[in-house]
């Protein structure tokens, strides 16, 4: 059994896309959605043998992928990186600026050393990476973006630097969408809520405590799952979204738009979309976390 996604088989035939923290969790999952709809993939991550885990899973499937070690915070690497994949493949067609991360604490506990980090992290490293493709591959050649921001429409308490990197990411999705257009090139962002991959078996503690029951905070009745998030960025790098630009699309079941004054009900939900067939359930909601 392959990927089940919903787009047409081959529509990424001859393609180069680029995922950023392609070893695990949502990026991982793009990565295969790509390759299964015929991409040539490049899977960027920290961790060799992270990446080497997904090539071969890739590699299995009968798709294409390669990888690049590097941090996407350092701003030489990036270019290095950049030049050595259109050095190979003449171009990049699409970026998926998946990399990121944050640890929780509340704003007054943060220092500014930990604040850079998190803005490094989701917000820096993704211009860096931006940048360099628009530079070297997308204003010759046009493109696609997709950026990762998450559901902090009312703000992030309890992780305000990740908060405020990205409320960032969503703005420079817009400017970047403006100024490069003339060129050919689409820059859009997804917003994620509450997802069932691999980063959720990071947390620990009272964060780690409160997963479990996240799915009765959101209207639909549970979490996300990584195929709904790929399915909405593989759709945005594709043909059909080619007047699709500049904007940010909320993955999250509705989370956002309660009011106590209307509490949620209980009823059918929506099943989940499982296109994923790598997919596997994070520790932490397995009903055997230790």
């Amino acid at each position: 059994m392959g990927y089940g996604s919903i787009l047409r088989d081959g529509c990424f035939a001859g393609e180069i896309h680029v995922v950023t923290g392609g070893g695990s969790g949502i990026g991982r999952c793009v990565a295969h959605e790509l390759a299964s709809l015929g991409a040539q993939v490049v899977i960027i991550g920290r961790r060799q043998e992270k990446l080497d885990r997904v090539l071969a899973e890739i590699a299995e499937d009968g798709g294409k992928a390669e990888a690049y070690a590097f941090d996407i915070r350092d701003e030489g690497a990036v270019k290095t990186a950049i030049a050595a994949i259109v050095g190979r493949h003449g171009r990049i067609h699409g970026l998926i600026n998946n990399a990121g991360g944050q640890f929780p604490a509340p704003l007054a506990a943060i220092s500014k050393k930990g604040f850079e980090a998190v803005v490094a992290n989701n917000l820096t490293g993704g211009f860096l990476m931006m940048r360099e493709t628009y530079l070297q591959s997308m204003q010759m050649h046009g493109g696609a973006i997709v950026n990762m921001a998450a559901d902090m429409w009312r703000g992030m308490p309890g992780m305000a630097h990740s908060g405020a990197a990205r409320a960032g990411m969503v703005n420079l999705t817009k400017s970047a969408a403006y100024e490069w257009a003339p060129a050919g090139v689409r820059v859009n962002c997804v917003a994620p809520g509450w997802i069932a991959s691999s980063g959720m078996d990071t947390y620990d503690g009272s964060t780690r405590a409160l997963i479990p029951q996240l799915g009765k905070h959101v209207p639909i009745g549970r979490i996300g799952s990584e195929a709904e998030v790929s399915g909405v960025i593989c759709f945005l790098l594709s043909p059909a979204a080619s007047f699709v630009t500049g904007i940010t699309v909320p993955i999250d079941g509705g989370a956002p738009l309660g009011s106590a004054l209307f509490p949620i009900g209980k009823g059918r939900g929506v099943a989940p979309f499982d296109g994923f067939h790598r997919a596997t359930t994070p520790q932490v909601l397995s009903g055997d976390d230790a």
